[in-house]
């Protein structure tokens, strides 16, 4: 038996579907009063991943959109900026002399997304070219099918190795300039494809066995995409893995979160899953392209007491 089914028989058991369903949903009927709920749109703005990833992406809309990422409302410096802008890696070049300075993470998806069909030795190259050309984090994707066939040792492999690039372009980075780089690696499950929340489970935790520092629910081209119920299957992952190890794995549930009520409902659940600790853009994100515009017009309805229209603010 492999240490990676080891592993999972030592943190395996089998998810309740239906309880899982009915404490996600306790979650959506919370409601936070005005101050807290300010406090809760910033920290949403400060963990957003800034996302366009279509095939008629262009230098310009990537420029416009690192503009927003940095200063989400031009007029009001109090907003923070979000956490990272997440491209495609033909993009990445545009973005990093955009976001250069600002505080703002680059990151790329890699590994042939969104299908990860392509051989693994290719894979491992397009990660090192993202991370030469300017990437932070990188968005892989997993080989489902392997997984789904069972082949979890295949899955763990591929992940380590992407994970080795990741280490390896970092350090030569670092002697390079000078600086200390350490590139994030985020390990998309799809879990639209995986069929049950004990497979989701299961591959949240091999990919934390296999180095990820944040495990991501989903490429955003695959419905379902992100959910309550399967992010909390993933956060419960989370947990279970750092009380085994003390390891701190971070968490982003990406496509289809548009509206700040649903964002708010996914922090009420973070915090009380893991804690405040996993509060931060450092240990959680949203994946996502619609939700910013979204809260910025909550925020400004807190803050003036009106609403102002979606087209105050840039279509992304």
């Amino acid at each position: 038996m492999s240490n990676v089914i080891k592993f999972l028989d030592r943190l395996n058991y089998g998810v309740d579907a239906i309880g899982t369903n009915e404490r996600a949903a306790f979650f959506s009927g919370r409601s936070i009063k005005k101050e807290s709920k300010i406090d809760a749109l910033n920290t949403i703005i400060s963990m957003i991943d800034l996302t366009t990833l279509e095939g008629k992406d262009t230098a310009g809309k990537v420029y416009s959109i690192c503009s927003k990422a940095i200063r989400p409302i031009p007029a009001d410096s109090s907003v923070p900026h979000v956490a990272a802008v997440c491209l495609y890696p033909n993009m990445l070049k545009y973005a990093k002399r955009a976001l250069e300075g600002s505080g703002v993470k680059l990151a790329s998806v890699a590994t042939a997304f969104p299908s990860g069909q392509f051989p693994l030795k290719l894979r491992e190259e397009d990660t090192a070219k993202c991370i030469r050309d300017g990437a932070d984090e990188i968005d892989m994707v997993i080989s489902r099918g392997e997984f789904l066939k069972g082949n979890y040792d295949v899955v763990f492999e591929e992940i380590r190795r992407i994970k080795n690039i990741c280490t390896e372009e970092s350090k030569k980075a670092s002697d390079k300039t000078g600086k200390e780089v350490n590139v994030h690696l985020k390990v998309i499950l799809e879990t639209g494809e995986l069929e049950t929340y004990d497979n989701v489970r299961n591959a949240s935790i091999i990919a934390m066995l296999a180095g990820a520092d944040f495990i991501k629910t989903s490429t955003g081209k695959v419905q379902p995409a992100a959910t309550l119920p399967v992010t909390l299957v993933m956060l419960e992952a989370i947990r279970d893995y750092y009380n085994e190890t003390g390891i701190l794995t971070g968490m982003k549930p990406a496509g289809g979160i548009r509206k700040s009520k649903e964002a708010i409902a996914y922090l009420v659940m973070l915090n009380e899953t893991l804690g405040y600790q996993w509060m931060t853009p450092d240990l959680f994100r949203f994946g996502a392209s619609s939700l910013l515009n979204d809260v910025l017009m909550q925020l400004v309805k807190q803050k003036t007491g009106y609403y102002q229209g979606l087209d105050y603010f840039t279509i992304d």
